[in-house]
């Protein structure tokens, strides 16, 4: 493996300088909101969020509908991953060579669009189920490109020595975004059908196109580079020489494979824990909330400099709570320790995009997390699979507590083999930019001597 160190830049010096040069300033947990560009991205975040999330609850109420089959649910799901898979790196690719808020803006507009699409179809009753499959594919892409554009989009709104405060205060409105969609969806296809979803999703995402084009993020010097196979497996290539950047992903990757219990909450509810639909509904739930609950404790605690260290205990911690909810026989005690397993997740996941981030320089940052999130999303189809066999080859309490085990086992297994992870430290970025720096400060007065 490589030197897990980022690659230096005169923004990360900066950063660094930030960071090294105030080392007891008092702790703003809002310091990312006040700058005007987070701001503004914040507000397209939590719109895209929760009209991502409704659209796909009435997505699969209007499938339901029209179909009755569950087989019709499951080619849904498909229909959404697939196109989303294939895309993913070819898109990072993308956000490397072009403008990235402007990529942002169209991979918005195309779900509007199909929203509105969806609107005018139900309303006037020519809704099929060929046309949703077919709108869901353009949606799938568009997310494709949207995601590794949005992320590294992210360091060029907020100042350097805030960017952990602004990853920690975006998962908080991405899990306020995700509790409050379904719900809002709920709601509005309760009072005016699908139809209405669909018509606050066009109202959603356009205000989420507002607050896009009123970003104005820094710019920046990047090397001139063409969409190659070339430039895709530079991205890869990188990923695989920096162990901080692989250990990392592939920890998150096998933690969600192993310990991912989502998929199982229908017989928990229903067999184990006699709870019922109204109780799945909570247990679906909780996890986010506590997720949400540990975003706001992370807001008002100091940065985590020991990332690497925080990564793997928090991923440790992610499988013993899965086990505990798998143990779970009495209701709330389940809900407590699925509301622990998001709490987990949550430090895992600000720690994992921290790491990725700041270690990746700004010309790789589209194509490197476009990688992290073939990682995710493979994990979490990867999951239901893994955790749906075992289930039916033993039960759903072996198949829940034998992947907390396993989840502990990967972090054992990558603790021992990657030191670079486990030592990890923000203090790498600084010593990183200081000598790169350095280098180039030498190699300009040689040049002019």
């Amino acid at each position: 493996m490589g030197s897990g160190r980022p690659t230096g830049s005169f923004e990360t010096l900066w950063y660094a300088r930030r960071v090294s040069d105030s080392p007891g300033s008092r702790h703003d947990p809002l310091a990312a909101l006040r700058q005007r560009g987070f701001l503004w991205f914040s507000v397209a975040r939590l719109a895209s969020g929760v009209a991502q999330t409704s659209l796909q609850m009435a997505l699969a109420w209007q499938v339901w509908v029209l179909s009755g089959s569950p087989l019709q649910l499951a080619a849904l799901g498909l229909v959404r991953f697939v196109p989303q898979l294939l895309a993913a790196l070819y898109a990072g690719a993308v956000a490397d060579t072009y403008n990235r808020k402007r990529i942002v803006q169209v991979a918005q507009s195309v779900p509007a669009g199909c929203a509105a699409a969806l609107l005018v179809a139900t309303a006037s009753g020519a809704v099929s189920l060929p046309l949703i499959y077919g709108l869901v594919v353009l949606i799938a892409l568009a997310s494709a490109f949207d995601a590794p554009a949005r992320q590294s989009l992210l360091p060029s709104i907020v100042r350097e020595d805030t960017f952990q405060n602004a990853i920690t205060i975006g998962s908080t409105i991405q899990s306020l975004a995700f509790v409050s969609g379904p719900g809002l969806g709920g709601l509005l296809i309760a009072e005016g059908g699908v139809e209405a979803v669909y018509a606050a999703n066009v109202v959603l995402l356009l205000v989420a196109l507002v607050a896009v084009t009123a970003l104005r993020p820094r710019p920046v010097s990047t090397p001139p580079r063409a969409v190659t196979w070339a430039a895709i497996k530079e991205g890869v290539q990188f990923v695989r020489s920096r162990q901080p950047l692989l250990g990392s992903m592939t920890l998150d990757m096998f933690a969600v494979v192993f310990g991912g219990a989502q998929a199982l909450l229908p017989i928990y509810a229903d067999q184990i824990l006699n709870v019922g639909p109204s109780g799945l509904g909570i247990l679906t739930a909780s996890m986010n909330g506590g997720a949400l609950l540990m975003s706001l404790a992370m807001i008002l605690l100091p940065t985590v400099e020991r990332t690497g260290r925080t990564l793997l205990l928090s991923v440790a911690a992610f499988g013993v709570a899965t086990m505990a909810f798998g143990l779970a026989r009495s209701f709330p005690f389940a809900v407590a320790a699925y509301m622990s397993v998001g709490m987990a997740d949550q430090v895992s996941v600000v720690m994992r995009q921290t790491t990725i981030q700041l270690s990746t320089p700004d010309y790789l940052r589209g194509r490197v997390s476009a990688v992290a999130q073939l990682f995710v999303g493979s994990s979490n189809q990867l999951g239901a699979v893994e955790s749906g066999f075992v289930a039916a080859a033993t039960n759903a309490t072996f198949a829940v507590v034998s992947g907390g085990a396993a989840c502990l086992a990967v972090v054992g297994v990558i603790a021992v083999t990657m030191k670079e992870l486990r030592t990890y430290t923000i203090r790498d970025v600084i010593e990183a930019a200081r000598e790169d720096a350095a280098a180039a400060q030498t190699s300009s007065e040689a040049a002019g001597g």
